[in-house]
């Protein structure tokens, strides 16, 4: 049997992770969104306990240039995302690092904004293609980025250290993200159309870019644009302070007019929290908090002051966060588990192999009985935090079974799974469900014989994952019944 075979060969190291006690990965996060690119390269140094891998020590080695993405206009007159261009900052970010793609042996690519667009996000991953075996690659959408931003940020961390609420805006190029966190956890995201590049002027001081969302603002305010115009400073500041405006209406702070609710891209925040904290990331965060200056022909700055002015009667503390406009991945760890095969459950056996599947950890409430609707809306809001509601890829339910596995639990838990995630199996996915206890098999029988479920099912044990990890989980041994998991974990400048 191969070593791969037995799920112990890391993706691009030739050793067994198995027989080593530390080992050290070079990561690379590499963030490409609709206004700004960057890279990060990092030391991961990982110890094994008891069957895994943790990272107890991040190094951040070198933090490439802030790059505004580059654009190119197709035969159609579209904007496209300049793939040369694109490659030729990777490249020249590489060597200012003093590594090359042979040295690196894991990462994460993440797409946002416009960078997720087909036409932009094929040619992209061509750029990575020889990187897909290490990489995590994700497209995320607006709930996903406003929480990846709260995780950067340091505002989910920081919920777990206070008693409180937590708010995290990230304001953009294009939109801006809002994130209310609690006990280290993101409860709701929504997101606004606003930003800092709707609006960008040359050095002459005319319009050189000129997004509808843009013109729509300053139409409002009965200022006609059009590109080449040369708007007053008046003018832009009025602008800038009607997206102020919205913001923090779209974060909950003051209340949400028709005209701002119209805006959201998602639904809006529900109800009434009292926020002990706020903390800002995204581009616009740099002048929030004095660590930019100068003019790079847009509103970031005078968004900036707007915001403040608005926010600060409401007496709210605003903290500093751990990261602002690199408030994203700084790469993946990637460790290997191989799971006890005498709880699991696969049918068909030729469900597996599965490869980087992401892992949606909802907040089951497993005290007394279970109720499949409370499990069914716990999968709805996990889903939808990470846009993973759609269902056109499969994802892995990751939980802790508590209590007893009677009968009658063990039929509501499996009616609520199947239900919520009736969209997946639908379009021919299979479910899979990982646990950290010892119930996997249980669940997969009852899934199969008692539910009478048709897709495939997948349900493995003894696992413990979070949100942010993604796993691969190999073919059936044949002389053990186990299956091996590779497990890679997106790393956040605040991660624990």
């Amino acid at each position: 049997m191969t070593a791969d075979q037995q799920g112990a060969q890391f993706s691009s190291a030739e050793r067994n992770l198995l027989d080593e006690d530390e080992i050290e990965l070079l990561s690379v996060g590499v963030d490409i969104g609709s206004s700004t690119s960057h890279l990060a390269f990092s030391r991961l140094t990982l110890e094994q306990r008891n069957a895994r891998y943790v990272v107890v020590k991040r190094e951040l080695l070198y933090q490439s240039p802030i790059h505004f993405t580059p654009y190119v206009e197709n035969a159609e007159h579209e904007n496209i995302i300049d793939s040369d261009g694109l490659e030729a900052f990777i490249k020249k970010d590489y060597q200012e690092a003093g590594f090359t793609r042979d040295d690196i042996d894991t990462g994460a690519l993440i797409l946002t904004g416009v960078a997720v667009l087909r036409r932009n996000a094929r040619a992209i991953g061509e750029l990575f293609a020889a990187d897909a075996g290490k990489f995590v690659a994700v497209s995320a959408g607006d709930g996903l980025e406003a929480t990846m931003a709260a995780h950067g940020s340091g505002a989910v961390a920081r919920s777990a250290e206070i008693e409180g609420t937590v708010l995290n805006m990230d304001v953009g190029g294009g939109t801006t993200k809002f994130a209310r966190c609690s006990q280290g956890h993101v409860d709701q995201v929504t997101a606004l159309e606003g930003g800092a590049r709707l609006i960008v002027t040359g050095a002459d001081g005319r319009i050189i870019r000129l997004e509808p969302t843009g013109a729509a603002y300053a139409a409002e305010l009965g200022i006609p644009l059009a590109l080449g115009d040369t708007p007053t400073v008046d003018q832009l500041d009025a602008i800038a302070d009607r997206m102020a405006m919205r913001m923090v209406e779209g974060a909950g702070l003051t209340p949400i007019s028709p005209e701002t609710e119209k805006l959201l891209r998602l639904p809006r925040l529900a109800g009434e929290a009292e926020i002990t904290a706020l903390i800002f990331s995204g581009g616009v965060s740099e002048f929030i908090y004095g660590r930019a200056e100068g003019d790079f022909g847009d509103l970031g700055p005078l968004i900036a002051k707007h915001l403040r002015t608005r926010i600060d009667p409401l007496g709210l503390t605003v903290e500093q966060p751990r990261a602002t406009i690199r408030a994203t991945v700084i790469g993946a760890s990637q460790y290997t588990i191989q799971v006890s095969g005498s709880t699991i459950f696969i049918d068909p056996d030729d469900s597996v192999p599965v490869r980087n599947v992401p892992v949606v950890a909802p907040e089951f409430d497993f005290a007394g009985d279970i109720v499949p609707g409370a499990i069914i809306d716990a999968i709805g809001k996990a889903l939808n935090r990470l846009d993973l509601a759609h269902g056109d890829q499969a994802v892995a339910i990751a939980f802790h079974w508590e209590g007893s596995a009677t009968f009658q639990r063990l039929h509501d838990f499996c009616t609520g799974i199947s239900d919520g995630l009736g969209e997946f199996t639908a379009r021919g996915h299979p479910i899979m469900l990982v646990n950290d206890s010892d119930v996997g098999g249980l669940l997969g029988l009852h899934l199969k014989q008692e539910i009478g479920v048709e897709s495939a099912c997948i349900s493995i044990d003894g696992i413990e994952l979070k949100e942010f990890d993604y796993i691969d989980i190999g073919a059936l041994i044949p002389s053990s019944g186990a299956v091996p998991v590779v497990i890679k974990s997106l790393v956040f400048p605040a991660s624990k």
